[in-house]
């Protein structure tokens, strides 16, 4: 019986830490996010710039399971001021209502993390993913 309760109690444990463990990363067919093959973008240029690491730069249009994802990126002395969404999926009400709740979210945390190096949103994995490779085609644009 002691043997029992012992088990239990460490099996109930070990429950407990692999759900208390957040991932870092969405894996893809494109890798962790922020790191899409070389082969997935073509350059599109800098919309304006004044000098490396300094202007807005649009990222590659990336297409997902549910629409398009396209960013533009505003870079000062190397640092990424905002980020702008050019496109992202909206055909129907819930596209809007997932781009509308992820996108502010995975803008701030671009611009607080300073990089495409960022965590998926629940419930937006697609457009998240597909946030992060433009983002990423863009900052390679700036050289940041």
């Amino acid at each position: 019986m002691r043997r029992a309760v012992l088990a239990g109690t460490g099996f109930s444990a070990l429950v407990v830490a692999l759900l208390a463990l957040k991932p870092h990363q969405l894996p893809g067919p494109a890798g962790p996010i922020g790191h899409p093959p070389a082969s997935a973008h073509t350059s599109t240029g800098p919309s304006t710039s004044t000098s490396a690491g300094t202007g807005t730069y649009t990222g590659d249009p990336v297409d997902t399971r549910y629409g398009t994802v396209q960013v533009a990126v505003t870079v000062a002395k190397g640092k990424i001021t905002s980020v702008k969404v050019l496109q992202a999926p909206d055909q129907n009400g819930r596209d809007q209502q997932i781009s509308s709740r992820a996108l502010p979210r995975l803008t701030q945390e671009a611009v607080d993390a300073q990089s495409a190096h960022i965590d998926a949103v629940s419930g937006a994995s697609y457009t998240s993913q597909g946030y992060a490779e433009s983002l990423q085609s863009a900052l390679d644009q700036a050289h940041v």
